[in-house]
């Protein structure tokens, strides 16, 4: 029963702790709280090691039950303290496997003691159950964290390190929070170090959101760079004396206008992309006939189609009905359209067909280009991606008409995708679902 005090005195310190913080800073909120539960865990744990051990220490020859007895023991077996109708010890227990931060607890051997689920899958270890305690260099040998949990059990304090790892194929970053452990008795600044507990924040999906935001940012940054630096120096040199002279002036005027028009065409998509991917775009579904929308399509786009010698054609029935929005599958398709004239062969062909399987709506918009290269192929519906960069701004691409066609597909419960070769042109769907029955 004393054992049960302590621990769950020093969880209740530590919980306090995290309160605090939250309003400063949650992911120091989010170690608190875990280092409290841990540290219950390992309050009993170590309470329960004394007594098997002599003066007091930590006994790693003690022999350790099997795996599920060892976590009852490390929690409290068959505790007599309950909270309602539900044992202390299973609670804690249930806390921690059902934690999604890894968290491993270690004596002052660096010996693993403890860990949750979350911890056994992050280093893919099927044998930290076995009869005995396990040290951490068997366990892992990566530096930083054998240093991070060295580091608390020696100078006594909170140790902090970034854990990159590999799992699943793919790298994984941490942010490693270890806490010492003490043992109860005496002044917080003289008292012994009986162990330390480390959490484990996967950072991951943080880091990856910062790295497309990076690239977000540089690429808008080149994106307005080009058409401002040449706007500026069309305007320089008209203002050099070159406004004068008839033979030059409305050619240079008309070189400011055209990357005007592409400033004012990429800050117009960049909004409608954030706007879509916030969900701020309502999309209303309805019927459409698919065959009318195309042909508006075509209007739109003829007289750039005739420039390239480029020859649009249609194979979508007149009874064709889809289900989506118009508005939003009109810019779909003339996004779509637009791409396959850009980058379409002179005197080439750009079809739209339909085709109706597995409960979905296909809409194919197929060029006689040049086709794509199989690695760009993931990539190709990314925000500012292109396959040939200086071909695309020349024809005066934003980089971001294929990811409002991906988003706004998504937004319709459908999806987008591609297929292309090289030399055998293009072919982009969009999978919008069927009409419902009725």
């Amino acid at each position: 029963m004393l054992r049960w005090v302590i621990a769950l005195t020093f969880a209740a310190a530590l919980a306090g702790a995290c309160l605090v913080l939250y309003a400063r800073d949650l992911l120091a909120a989010e170690a608190a709280a875990a280092a409290a539960l841990g540290g219950a865990l390992a309050g009993a744990l170590f309470a329960a090691a004394g007594r098997r051990g002599q003066g007091g220490a930590v006994s790693g020859a003690a022999p350790t039950p099997a795996p599920g007895v060892a976590r009852r023991a490390a929690v409290g077996d068959a505790s007599p303290v309950v909270t309602g109708e539900v044992p202390v010890g299973t609670l804690l227990e249930a806390t921690m496997q059902s934690m999604r931060e890894g968290v491993v607890v270690v004596d002052s051997g660096m010996r693993v003691v403890a860990s949750n689920n979350a911890a056994r899958d992050l280093f893919a270890d099927g044998s930290w159950g076995t009869a005995a305690p396990r040290r951490l260099a068997e366990v892992t040998r990566n530096p930083a964290i054998h240093a991070a949990f060295a580091a608390a059990l020696e100078r006594g304090e909170r140790a902090e390190a970034k854990v990159e790892m590999r799992g699943g194929g793919e790298r994984r970053s941490f942010d490693l929070h270890v806490e010492p452990l003490r043992q109860r008795a005496g002044p917080p600044r003289v008292r012994e170090v009986r162990g330390a507990v480390g959490v484990f924040f996967d950072i991951t999906p943080l880091e990856r959101l910062e790295r497309v935001r990076q690239e977000f940012l540089s690429n808008v940054s080149h994106e307005l760079r080009t058409p401002l630096t040449a706007i500026l120096t069309f305007v320089e040199t008209l203002e050099e004396g070159a406004i004068d002279d008839p033979a030059d002036n409305r050619r240079f005027l008309s070189v400011i206008r055209r990357n005007a028009e592409r400033m004012h065409t990429l800050i117009n998509d960049i909004l409608e992309l954030s706007a879509i991917e916030a969900g701020n775009v309502a999309v209303e579904p309805g019927p459409v006939r698919l065959a009318a929308l195309v042909g508006e399509c075509f209007t739109a786009l003829g007289s750039h189609a005739a420039e390239r010698g480029v020859e649009l054609r249609s194979e979508v029935s007149d009874d064709v009905l889809v289900y989506a929005d118009a508005r939003r599958l009109e810019q779909m398709l003339t996004n779509l359209v637009d791409n396959a004239i850009k980058f379409n062969a002179e005197g080439g062909r750009v079809l739209i067909s339909h085709a109706r399987s597995e409960g979905r709506d296909r809409v194919s918009v197929t060029d006689t280009g040049e086709g794509i290269a199989p690695e760009h192929l993931p990539r190709i519906f990314e925000r500012f991606y292109r396959v040939d960069r200086a071909r695309s701004r020349a024809l005066g691409g934003t980089g971001l008409g294929l990811a409002i066609v991906k988003h706004l597909a998504l937004a319709h419960g459908g999806e987008a995708n591609v297929r292309s070769a090289p030399g055998h042109g293009s072919t982009f769907t969009v999978a919008l679902p069927a009409p419902p029955e009725g």
